[in-house]
């Protein structure tokens, strides 16, 4: 679950301390190509103001009206679906002919959203059931990200913990990618034991600077499937020690910046550490993709995009432009 989720959650809470009745609108399914994905959620209260988006805009107007004129979920949950015409495609802009399916939820102290943010912010990975019948919400652990489950009785959706990122070295490149991921609502920490480029990363918002030993650091970390780690040093003293603790994780993303030929070289320096042929293999390495860039932020740019795309669970043997894969591109006749 990243940060704008967890406002949603946050700012629910305020509004119903406050006395407002507040509605949940989560997007169960999606058809054709869809402005956003399922999970994707705003609230919306009895005055109009929202938070989130379950459509980039498209729906929203027309909910904030139904919700507010107690058309929907005035007393129990229940779905909608936006885009079942050619006539609602062009009166509510969905993109391509596109469909979107939405649980409305009226949330009330019973609905479990202050253990759900305890959760959450405690790195914890929690999977919320919601009795479409009766409104009743059930959390329990979840063990991994699982796609949103919907089948008219009950609602699932599996939240937090929110991505990370650990990147070893605190130079030039390091800066911009900790930035980027930042904007992609990643948490960052920069691993930077030398005290020469310690300078002025107290300044950069969402960012934390640890000046532990790389390994160290990966060990006290505990990456798993929401963690990626890129090393940036060029330094094979601080880059291996951390790949090879990072190769040995759930992480979903090891990286390590290099030319082909040196990458190849570290991973038979890893196998000599007690890293298995399997593992050295998930070393991504030269990082990122291959979009021709040279500069710092180029090439941030293309350690992010891999990222996303690793993340995402996109085919990357597939061309980067396959428009007709996409759930939120139109095509061009």
């Amino acid at each position: 679950m990243n940060s704008i989720d967890i406002e949603v959650i946050r700012n629910a809470l305020d509004w119903l301390e406050r006395g407002h009745r507040v509605v949940l609108g989560t997007v169960v399914r999606t058809w054709g190509s869809a402005p956003r994905p399922p999970g994707s959620m705003m609230i919306i209260r009895d005055d109009g103001q929202v938070a989130g988006s379950v459509s980039g805009g498209c729906i929203e107007d027309d909910l904030i009206r139904r919700v507010a004129a107690g058309e929907l979920a005035l007393h129990r949950p229940e779905a909608t679906v936006y885009g079942r015409s050619a006539e609602e495609v062009r009166r509510f802009g969905l993109p391509c002919g596109g469909s979107v399916q939405v649980v409305l939820e009226p949330l009330s102290e019973a609905s479990g959203l202050e253990a759900l943010l305890r959760h959450i912010e405690s790195s914890q990975r929690v999977q919320r059931s919601l009795d479409m019948a009766s409104g009743a919400v059930r959390l329990s652990p979840a063990e991994r990200r699982e796609a949103v489950y919907y089948d008219d009785q009950v609602l699932r959706t599996v939240h937090g913990p929110r991505l990370r990122l650990l990147l070893i070295g605190g130079g030039q490149l390091s800066r911009y990618l900790a930035s980027m991921a930042v904007m992609l609502d990643y948490r960052v920490t920069v691993c930077e034991p030398r005290v020469e480029y310690h300078e002025g990363w107290e300044a950069v918002p969402g960012v934390s600077l640890s000046t532990r030993m790389p390994d160290d650091e990966v060990l006290a970390m505990q990456p798993d499937d929401s963690t990626a780690v890129v090393a940036l040093t060029h330094d094979p003293k601080l880059d291996d020690l951390a790949l090879m603790e990072a190769l040995r994780s759930p992480a979903f993303y090891v990286g390590a910046l290099g030319s082909r030929h040196n990458n190849d070289r570290r991973r038979e320096r890893l196998l000599e550490f007690d890293v298995t042929p399997e593992q050295a293999a998930r070393l991504r390495g030269p990082v990122g993709l291959r979009l021709g860039g040279l500069t710092p932020p180029e090439i941030a740019m293309s350690i992010v995009a891999e990222m996303t795309a690793v993340q995402r669970g996109a085919d990357l043997a597939q061309p980067l432009t396959d428009w007709s894969a996409s759930s939120t591109v139109c095509r061009v006749a």
